[in-house]
């Protein structure tokens, strides 16, 4: 299994970040970065959902798109959308129009609406753990897809009636918003570098 790479800077990176300079840009900047707040939050768990089967770089380019057609991710406004928004959704060429997933993300911001303020944020956060107790992955090999962390964390969003986030996703989502830090030990990026 691979271990760090050096980038076209001759720094060392996690490999996945090598191919294409959106996934480099992402690999630096953001993945593995605390993220918090309901709407930041909301939208990396539908983006998430939308990537399952497909390549996170399908949704990273078109992530502006998703931005657009999803009224930024904002949950008040998301809960709003009507029939005449579903449709207008499954049209959007900018964005996946997976029927499955657009509802979902209908349906969670319709959930997520009723939550008090910081819910969101409070429920992922209590899910991640602790840094000390998790050893930096040397290759690739050493990360997992599915800890008892994110399938407690899909149960518990399951338990609250959200949709479409396995513990696959959820692992995902963790690894994205900073829960977990699995940028390989060697990688200049790690631990926010």
């Amino acid at each position: 299994m691979s271990g760090t790479e050096p980038a076209a800077d001759g720094r060392p990176r996690c490999p996945w970040g090598l191919s294409t300079d959106d996934y480099l840009a992402y690999h630096d900047t953001e993945w593995g970065r605390p993220v918090h707040g309901d709407d930041a939050l909301f939208e990396r768990l539908c983006l998430e959902a939308f990537q399952s089967g497909l390549s996170w770089l399908t949704i990273l380019r078109r992530r502006e798109g998703f931005r657009s057609a999803f009224a930024g991710f904002s949950i008040p406004a998301v809960a709003k959308f009507t029939g005449t928004d579903r449709e207008r959704l499954l049209a959007d060429t900018g964005i996946i129009r997976n029927r499955a997933k657009i509802d979902a993300t209908l349906a969670n911001a319709e959930v997520l609406a009723g939550w008090s303020p910081g819910e969101l944020d409070d429920l992922i956060w209590s899910y991640a753990p602790d840094p000390a107790s998790r050893p930096a992955p040397r290759t690739l090999g050493d990360v997992p897809a599915v800890t008892p962390e994110s399938t407690a964390l899909a149960k518990e969003l399951k338990k609250r009636s959200i949709r479409f986030v396995g513990p696959t996703t959820a692992y995902a989502l963790m690894q994205a918003c900073g829960l977990v830090d699995d940028h390989l030990a060697d990688c200049v990026a790690r631990g926010g570098r």
